[in-house]
């Protein structure tokens, strides 16, 4: 994949999560494991409608999947696209560290 093409999905990824409603998703799928939209809207002040726009979102981006199970939707998060999301942090954070390596080595020269 282009590094274009990464950095883009990386962003929209970064954009699903930067909503405080579906960051909370994804912290509960990672800590409870797949759930049903039941158990995703016992914890939050939404309808399961609201919160399925918001699943809908994050499978759109790449982050969660859903599969049948009887009747329900069972949700979990997709593991690689939270990978490659923090893979991205890093080399961003260790950008920053060589720029701050830098200008220290600057300032104290």
């Amino acid at each position: 994949m282009r590094a274009g093409a990464a950095l883009a999905r990386a962003a929209t990824v970064f954009a699903v999560l930067g909503d405080e409603t579906r960051l909370s998703l994804v912290t509960r799928l990672c800590s409870e494991g797949p759930l049903s939209i039941a158990r995703l809207t016992d914890e939050l002040d939404m309808t399961r409608q609201a919160v399925t726009k918001h699943l809908r979102m994050m499978e759109d981006a790449g982050l969660v999947r859903s599969a049948p199970h009887g009747r329900e939707r069972i949700w979990a998060v997709e593991e690689k696209r939270l990978a490659d999301a923090r893979r991205h942090l890093e080399a961003i954070s260790s950008q920053w560290d060589d720029a701050l390596g830098r200008l220290k080595a600057l300032v104290e020269g």
